[in-house]
């Protein structure tokens, strides 16, 4: 059912309510939460598996690992959070007494999240970005996507349940289901959303972004919008991994029927004898491999447009087609190639077809694999397939990666992401629109924080952390000394 003007003021109104409660709340009681949170979520049967299966046609196998992985999540971002590390806390104390200040870190507000329909439990509902901000102490609202309603409201119902357990108000969390652009877009507008996040197209995520520029008071939106990732091999790990490589390039990047936002969309490298004989075996390894079903029909309309449309540009000649079991409405696997003049001659060649979909670009030195380098726009991954000597040998394009991605892979391939401190799942636009973060790890939690400073205040009117005797004993920068007293 649509939701109406006042059906969305009422539910942002209650959100609002919801973060002044979180507010009062510290680091250690605000994991407590974290924590019952993914104890419901660890608690729900195989409904939600089977639900999650027959509305995305993910693999069960992959749905189980998914459903691990957003407990997990939720449980080590309550641990970071329960350090009081996002905190910041600082003090800074004159031996005189003529100052006393100390700063913290503090949610910005209501966040709305839109989810992401090829994650439907680790990007979407019950994500990264419900926890980040949650953890940060901000209220949810999430707006559920309409690919796998029933599961949203299934994770929902758990964040419901555990909230009410834990004795916080039901605006901490709410859950938004319409099938109104509109709706987003008033959420969006409303004066009392601080932040915004999203996962998903460009097109789609520009957009929320220019919204939340051109409101009376911009608030950030920060939007993952997918990449390309593309992966250069070098000529030297080329000449001693060939046969390896055509396996682990065809298996990354027909993982999950190509929809990741990490898939390696697009192959980098010198021509030469060597890569004529991995042309020949990445036509076999797509030969042989099986695809899947896309997540949904509209998904799946999109591929085979965009795969088409790459296919008109000039120069650009299929190399190999996969398995067609278009009967069972899979999707067809595509590798095309190229010359990397074709490419500097046209951008859009470098632009993200989502799904089972690659494009190899032939380069005729290391000197016109740089410009295609310099070519591309913020990646969330750059690969090298590299020995230690190609790098050595490439220096100049090894530098220019680093200001181009967010994650940076030396050999390997970067489907695949780690919920760690280290992991950086982001990159320069437009990739996302703000490389400053991650939406992946629990450093996510940053950014729904602002920095607050209290000055000369009394102790007792203090958040507990920046009390003196250092009550949730949390580490603190005490007149640039970190301690915990």
């Amino acid at each position: 059912m649509d939701r109406t003007q006042n059906d969305i003021d009422y539910v942002v109104k209650q959100a609002d309510a919801g973060f002044q409660f979180l507010q009062k709340t510290d680091v250690t009681e605000r994991a407590e939460l974290m924590y019952a949170i993914a104890a419901e979520i660890e608690g729900l049967g195989e409904i939600l598996i089977e639900t999650a299966h027959l509305e995305t046609a993910l693999p069960l196998g992959r749905l189980q690992g998914e459903k691990a992985r957003t407990v997990n999540q939720w449980r080590r971002y309550a641990d970071a959070v329960r350090t009081g590390l996002y905190s910041e806390a600082r003090i800074d104390r004159d031996p005189n007494g003529q100052f006393d200040l100390r700063k913290y870190n503090k949610g910005l507000g209501p966040v709305v999240v839109f989810g992401a329909s090829n994650f439907p439990f680790a990007f979407s509902t019950a994500g990264g970005d419900t926890a980040s901000a949650i953890g940060a102490g901000c209220s949810v609202i999430v707006k559920a996507h309409p690919a796998h309603r029933k599961t949203s409201q299934l994770m929902a119902d758990a964040i419901d349940r555990a909230i009410s357990m834990y004795g916080a108000p039901k605006g901490v969390f709410s859950h938004v289901v319409s099938d109104s652009f509109d709706a987003g877009q008033q959420l969006v507008r409303h004066s009392c959303v601080k932040a915004v996040a999203f996962t998903g197209s460009f097109h789609g995520g520009k957009a929320l972004f220019d919204l939340g520029q051109s409101r009376p008071d911009p608030i950030p939106v920060f939007a993952e919008m997918g990449s390309v990732n593309p992966v250069f091999l070098l000529p030297d790990y080329l000449t001693n991994n060939l046969e390896a490589f055509a396996k682990q390039y065809i298996s990354s990047l027909l993982l999950g029927v190509g929809q990741f936002c990490t898939n390696p969309g697009v192959l980098v490298s010198v021509g030469s004898e060597q890569l004529d004989r991995l042309k020949a075996e990445l036509k076999k390894e797509i030969q042989a491999a099986n695809t899947g079903k896309m997540l949904h029909a509209g998904i799946l309309d999109t591929y085979n447009r965009l795969k088409e449309e790459m296919v008109q540009y000039d120069g650009v000649r299929i190399l190999e087609e996969g398995q067609d079991n278009a009967a069972q409405d899979f999707a067809q696997a595509l590798l095309v190639e190229t010359e990397a003049s074709q490419v500097l001659a046209n951008p859009k060649l470098l632009e993200e077809v989502f799904g089972p979909f690659g494009l190899i670009i032939y380069c005729a030195d290391l000197n016109e694999m740089k410009q295609v380098m310099e070519q591309l726009e913020g990646q969330i991954t750059i690969t090298f397939a590299a020995s230690a000597h190609d790098i050595r040998d490439c220096q100049n394009l090894f530098a220019l990666a680093q200001d181009r991605c967010g994650r940076l892979l030396f050999q390997g391939m970067p489907t695949g992401v780690e919920v760690q401190y280290a992991m950086q799942h982001g990159g320069p636009f437009p990739a996302t629109t703000d490389a400053r973060f991650t939406s992946v790890g629990p450093d996510a939690v940053k950014r729904f924080l602002r920095p607050l400073s209290f000055q000369n205040w009394p102790n007792e009117f203090l958040p507990k952390e920046l009390q003196d005797g250092n009550p949730l004993q949390i580490d603190r920068l005490v007149n640039q000394q970190w301690t915990k007293a």
